[in-house]
């Protein structure tokens, strides 16, 4: 009697593994990709990653990294390597009125990264 035992039969191996390699991938709307990748993001520290390869935007805030890859692909016909998402809060900022402080909006942005050798012109 086997309570505990980790015996697995080889079908369910087999389908656990396809689960963990299966790419995540989404195709979007035709006019879609514009309202996920909103503007590339243009900082001194932005800049500098394009040289490595890692290109920044500004994205919507309810934008999943399949939606992004998609609309990259979509947009400047370049398939990404890896996607990394950034939330940044919004910001107190003072405002000269009777109210004294107000708030930016919250914004999110995405690190694209590209294989060697792929570029994305933005001009």
């Amino acid at each position: 009697m086997a309570l505990f035992g980790k015996k697995v039969s080889s079908k369910q191996e087999q389908k656990a593994g396809a689960r963990k390699h299966r790419a995540r991938t989404s195709k979007l709307p035709s006019g879609v990709a514009h309202e996920v990748i909103r503007a590339p993001w243009f900082s001194e520290k932005a800049l500098i990653a394009t040289e490595k390869g890692v290109y920044t935007f500004d994205v919507s805030t309810r934008a999943t990294k399949a939606t992004i890859a998609s609309a990259i692909k979509g947009l400047y016909n370049v398939a990404p390597k890896k996607i990394r998402i950034v939330n940044l809060p919004g910001k107190p900022k003072a405002m000269r009125t009777k109210r004294g402080v107000g708030f930016r909006a919250a914004r999110r942005k995405a690190y694209v990264y590209l294989n060697a050798g792929d570029t994305i012109q933005f001009a």
